[in-house]
């Protein structure tokens, strides 16, 4: 599983600007074909690599943490929602509530998440790749390749696939 990382960190720079090409292509693809394709390769690359071989996300981006969020976290934690958001979130340069620290507080030394259970939306969407959205999320997908290995993969993956919108065979 961490084959797919390390090649992730030796590839990643080299590959960028191919990626970039790829990804304005997938903009002019048909969203259905697309979001078909790419959860069929989210599934093979995920079942090839764990996040908790990374957690690279919890290391470097502060997750958006919405009200809701805070309040469900709050209560986990036996706190008050504002004494929560005092203690652990701030207001980013766009006016979002993250969480004040990176790497996350709740990110343990074994890549565990100590709120996984009542964990940020951000989070238990990340990395935007599944549930038939990809095409939804196509410039954060150029980004999260300088994050997520997953990422990088279910690019490279799909930019060698031929048409979108045809059958594949693995």
């Amino acid at each position: 599983m961490t084959d797919l990382i390390e090649d992730w960190k030796t590839r990643n720079a080299s590959r960028q600007k191919e990626q970039r090409k790829f990804i304005v292509r997938l903009k002019r693809e048909k969203t259905a074909p697309l979001n078909k394709l790419a959860e069929q390769v989210h599934e093979e690359v995920f079942s090839e690599l764990s996040c908790m071989s990374c957690a690279n996300c919890c290391s470097t981006i502060p997750p958006i943490v919405n009200r809701t969020d805070a309040s469900r976290i709050a209560k986990y934690l036996g706190m008050k929602s504002a004494q929560f958001q005092a203690e652990y979130l701030h207001k980013d340069e766009d006016g979002d509530m993250v969480m004040k620290t990176t790497p996350c507080t709740f990110l343990e030394s074994n890549n565990s998440c100590r709120i996984y259970e009542v964990r940020p939306k951000a989070c238990q969407r990340y990395p935007y790749t599944d549930d038939f959205e990809f095409a939804d999320h196509i410039d954060l997908h150029y980004q999260n390749v300088a994050y997520c290995p997953a990422v990088f993969h279910i690019i490279e993956r799909l930019s060698k696939v031929e048409k979108i919108d045809a059958p594949r065979i693995k």
